[in-house]
């Protein structure tokens, strides 16, 4: 039978928290990890099961000795485990009182203590059982609410994302010790310079792959983080009208009085699979107010950095021109004309427009729909291949293929200089997976993922 450690040998704290859903439940999962996790299940589930498979236990407090449960218990020794250290469960009845007795009963146990939000996570990362990439993707899958953030999320929590940049990462520590080499044989000319030249070139095509890699378009960033929408164009052309069609529901007040809506409003729409945050916004025009002013300024501002801006014009106004500053984004403009369901309705020539739509009746909106979702779907293109979730990604990589620009153009000054870029850009990749991380943003990571986790 498997024994635990004593309490005097207890190097840290050993934590607890509820790992299944919250609110009551048929069955609830509390984890337990670190060194006193066996002596925990001793003393409230005696005796300690056999690893790995689960045994009924009645559960009682380990000072009173009150019996609070009967519960299925496991007992996983470290360190093949998830965190790497030994870790305990005890799947209880999930009503309220039952998991407060659980928690008071580990508590009276030495050394235990409640876990923070993302600690189980973050020593499965200390103890080498994760990456920093891995526990990002778990962050995201926990958080995906389409198929392809799922996907995405999945792929990267399996660690598809941490094999690559490893990969690079080795390549470029090779080539170092390539350039480095030629150091170490200065005195023998012929050597050095073979041994110099092919370090850098292999770090010149590993550049290529690096900018390949970063040249996507922002695809992984959509998927994660949603493909923006803004809903642009002059007061009352039906903007709220359309942000409530699109959303079935009403998320924006709707009024004939133009200047209505000043602030921004947001909506995430399921477009195809895929995360779209549909932002309904001021209408253009000469501000009579402080306030409207402010709701206009942010109109802007939002298309400016929007994937796509859909301009909806009235078919009942006379005039149905672009904005002269949104003239230039037309590539990225969807023009839509609205209220085609009015009477009176000046003529005009509708295929100016790409979508005919009435956001009061109906019409046009399921076509308008498909529309949005082959954009968002051609924007992200193939998602063959683990593509760039992180904006820290993003900067790591950008600064790696500096410093290889960098080891390049120092190959003339100096074999030293080279070597150090390599270094450096070596560096900038190990960041990426958390091999070279300041504590803060270790802290930034985890902190993101919830109590239990």
């Amino acid at each position: 039978m498997a024994t635990a450690s004593t309490p005097s040998a207890v190097p840290h704290d050993t934590i607890f928290a509820l790992s299944s859903g919250g609110g009551r439940t048929a069955v609830a999962v509390v984890r337990v990890s670190g060194p006193a996790a066996g002596i925990a299940l001793e003393r409230i589930a005696a005796p300690l099961p056999k690893p790995r498979f689960a045994a009924l236990r009645k559960l009682r407090h380990p000072d009173t000795g009150e019996e609070f449960d009967h519960a299925l218990v496991l007992w996983f020794p470290g360190p093949k485990t998830e965190t790497g250290e030994d870790i305990c469960e005890l799947h209880v009845h999930g009503g309220r009182a039952v998991l407060a007795a659980a928690y008071e009963a580990l508590a009276a146990v030495p050394g235990c203590r409640p876990a923070t939000a993302g600690e189980f996570a973050r020593r499965a990362f200390d103890n080498g059982k994760l990456d920093l990439t891995t526990a990002e993707g778990i962050i995201d899958l926990i958080d995906a609410d389409t198929d392809a953030q799922r996907r995405q999320a999945l792929r990267q929590a399996s660690g598809e994302l941490a094999a690559l940049y490893e990969g690079w990462r080795r390549e470029l520590i090779e080539a170092r010790m390539l350039v480095e080499a030629a150091i170490d044989f200065s005195d023998e000319a012929d050597i050095s310079h073979l041994a110099e030249t092919n370090g850098l070139a292999r770090a010149a095509s590993l550049a290529g792959t690096i900018k390949h890699h970063l040249d996507d378009g922002r695809r992984g960033e959509i998927v994660r983080e949603g493909f923006r929408i803004v809903l642009a164009g002059p007061p009352n052309v039906g903007k709220s009208s359309l942000m409530n069609a699109l959303a079935r529901r009403d998320v924006a007040i709707v009024s004939d009085e133009p200047g209505t809506t000043r602030d921004i409003l947001e909506a995430r729409l399921d477009l195809d699979g895929y995360m779209a945050i549909v932002a309904d916004t001021a209408g253009l025009r000469e501000a009579v107010g402080a306030v409207e002013q402010e709701g206009i300024r942010r109109a802007r501002r939002r298309a400016e950095e929007a994937d796509l801006i859909v301009w909806i014009s009235d078919a009942t106004a006379p005039s149905c021109e672009l904005a002269p500053d949104f003239a230039t984004s037309t590539a990225r403009t969807l023009r839509v004309l609205n209220k085609i369901d009015a009477s009176g309705m000046p003529s005009m020539n509708r295929t100016a427009f790409d979508h005919t739509i009435s956001a009061r009746t109906g019409q046009g909106i399921a076509e308008l729909v498909t529309a949005l979702g082959a954009i968002v779907r051609n924007a992200i293109g193939s998602d063959d291949g683990p593509a760039i979730t992180q904006i820290r990604h993003r900067r790591h990589l950008e600064t790696c293929l500096d410093a290889l620009a960098s080891a390049q153009a120092a190959g003339d000054l100096g074999t030293e200089l080279a070597a150090e870029q390599l270094r450096l850009a070596a560096d900038a990749l190990g960041r990426i997976v958390g091999r070279i991380d300041p504590e803060d943003i270790l802290d930034e990571v985890f902190a993101r993922f919830c109590i239990g986790k």
